[in-house]
């Protein structure tokens, strides 16, 4: 079976998109965007099923083109981008996918970006005890060839309870745990981009199995996921 690719010309819409940001342009060119949009959702299905040899999604989610602009200052009313999102199956499965297609902005990230309250703070508590598997983890030289630095928001100094001095507070102080991979145009319309972006997707298991042990167990290692 061939494999689905990424056409220029959706690049090419969203870069005029970009440019002109109006209803009257979107309107006029409404059955281009709705062609685009059919071939690109088909990437994305074809890239979960790539997705489910190695691990298991349970739901895609593509993003509106639409934007809310009720409380934003930029009332531009389109994105100019495409987006979707992927959701592992289940209560033992932790962790997200996303991939996002634009001109020259194009990027996967994957990991946690909002935690809820109670797995932030399970996450800082394991690390407190000892974040040494974590770093093993993201330091391999394979991991970090593709995915790079660990990134995401983080408090100045040290969470409430937490020691400021502690040797990995580095990590302790991490509100978000993702990685995040950039891809050129020139990638992104390649033969190999899904390749490339199911490769990627795979060689972040360690990260996610690591981190669905610790938030499927307490702080004894015990499960708490019936």
């Amino acid at each position: 079976m061939a494999i689905t690719l990424i056409n220029k010309e959706a690049l090419l819409f969203l870069e005029q998109l970009k440019k002109n940001n109006n209803r009257e342009w979107f309107t006029e060119h409404k059955n281009q965007f709705k062609a685009l949009q059919t071939e690109i959702k088909k990437f994305y299905e074809e890239l979960k099923e790539q997705m489910n040899t190695h691990d298991s999604i349970e739901k895609l989610k593509m993003f509106r083109i639409y934007r809310d602009v009720r409380f934003s200052h930029d009332k531009t009313p389109y994105q100019p981008h495409f987006a979707g999102s992927f959701s592992r199956a289940g209560a033992r499965l932790r962790g997200g996918y996303y991939l996002k297609i634009k001109p020259g902005e194009s990027f996967i990230a994957t990991g946690f970006w909002g935690p809820e309250k109670n797995d932030l703070l399970r996450i800082r508590k394991e690390l407190e005890q000892d974040a040494n598997e974590f770093r093993k983890i993201i330091g391999t030289g394979d991991f970090k060839k593709i995915w790079g630095e660990l990134q995401g928001e983080e408090v100045k100094t040290a969470p409430k309870g937490f020691n400021k001095e502690h040797k990995d507070i580095d990590l302790i102080r991490k509100k978000q745990f993702i990685f995040v991979r950039n891809f050129t145009d020139k990638e992104v319309l390649s033969s190999d981009f899904l390749n490339e972006v199911n490769a990627s997707f795979k060689a972040i298991r360690p990260y996610f199995d690591y981190m669905s042990e610790v938030l499927t167990t307490n702080i004894n290692g015990e499960s708490i996921v019936s």
